[in-house]
């Protein structure tokens, strides 16, 4: 063996180490370029606000930019099916809300798995519907408008945004649970929903964003009976609970973040701690109590058990009400 064979495989070996080192320092520490975070609704909605607010603080926790990127398209299936099947690497996330666990009963196929085609990370708020009434309604609290319903049942009707929307499923809850038969009237969207009620046309609506509903009430052209989840709302401090009307009512809308399943475990950690890290600031918080919200994180497993139970507990309403949307 020469020396000149000795020093060439000398050098080779030390290039192909180098290679080795480059190519794994290349890779860098997640995340090492921008993450995309899917919203799987329309520009300018409660979701999209929320999502764009909590890009820029992640943008800032992380140091790397995350962009929204709205995919809106078949009660938010269209934007899942991209984050379902794209790279388990932690740079695609969905920004999910109710529609996620009630469209499994909704839909009679999905093309995704619900429960295995994603891995959850973080919950980021709690969202508070509101019970509003029209101004000249008989009713001025939940008891009253509870007798009023039972004695009216087949008289009354509520109005929603649509079919298999929250405000349907909850006011369905609501018939369930007091035993009425109050009827549905969907509407193409909030405006219309509420302009309905304002006209006596409808005796009820479940308003999911609170903050919209917020100049009516202080206009006095509706009134607000109570609040959908088991605590009052900062904004409405003197507003009570629906359950303390009826016991075990409780309809709580929620915005979180999913990952592609099989995100490596290290990954979703670290996404969690930002996650909770950005929601505590209070920038986030306060764009939250002008929707009428509250921040609220969770562990990746605290959030799969909340989807896993929402699953249960809507499906069962969607079928005894008999509720399609395909």
């Amino acid at each position: 063996m020469t020396i000149k064979y000795v020093f060439g495989w000398m050098i080779s070996a030390m290039l192909l180490i180098t290679n080795l080192v480059f190519a794994q320092s290349s890779k860098g520490e997640f995340p090492d370029h921008s993450i995309r975070l899917v919203v799987p609704s329309g520009a300018g909605g409660v979701t999209d606000s929320l999502a764009r607010l909590l890009a820029l603080e992640l943008s800032q926790n992380l140091g790397q930019q995350v962009f929204v990127d709205n995919r809106p398209g078949a009660s938010g299936i269209t934007g899942s099916q991209f984050v379902a099947t794209s790279a388990p690497d932690g740079y695609t996330l969905l920004m999910v809300f109710p529609s996620h666990v009630t469209n499994p009963s909704l839909f009679s196929k999905l093309p995704y798995d619900t429960l295995k085609s994603f891995t959850p990370v973080s919950l980021v708020s709690s969202v508070s519907m509101v019970f509003v009434v029209p101004k000249d309604s008989p009713a001025n609290t939940m008891n009253e408008f509870i007798s009023y319903a039972k004695a009216n049942s087949k008289k009354l009707n509520f109005s929603t945004v649509g079919a298999g929307s929250l405000g349907h499923l909850g006011a369905e809850l609501l018939n369930a649970m007091i035993g009425t038969n109050i009827t549905h009237i969907p509407y193409k969207g909030s405006p219309q929903a509420m302009t309905a009620l304002i006209s006596g046309e409808t005796d009820m609506y479940l308003v999911a964003s609170a903050s919209s509903a917020v100049p009516y009430i202080k206009s006095k052209q509706i009134k607000i009976l109570g609040v959908s989840t088991k605590d009052r709302l900062p904004i409405f401090p003197d507003t009570p609970s629906m359950t303390e009307s009826i016991k075990g009512f409780d309809v709580q809308g929620w915005n979180g973040i999913l990952a592609p399943a099989g995100t490596p475990p290290k990954v979703i950690e670290k996404l969690n701690k930002a996650i909770i890290k950005s929601v505590a600031s209070e920038e986030f918080s306060k764009k939250l109590r002008q929707e009428g919200a509250v921040g609220f994180t969770s562990t990746p497993a605290e959030f799969q058990t909340l989807i896993e139970k929402d699953i249960l507990k809507w499906g069962k309403v969607i079928k005894d009400a008999n509720i399609h949307l395909d």
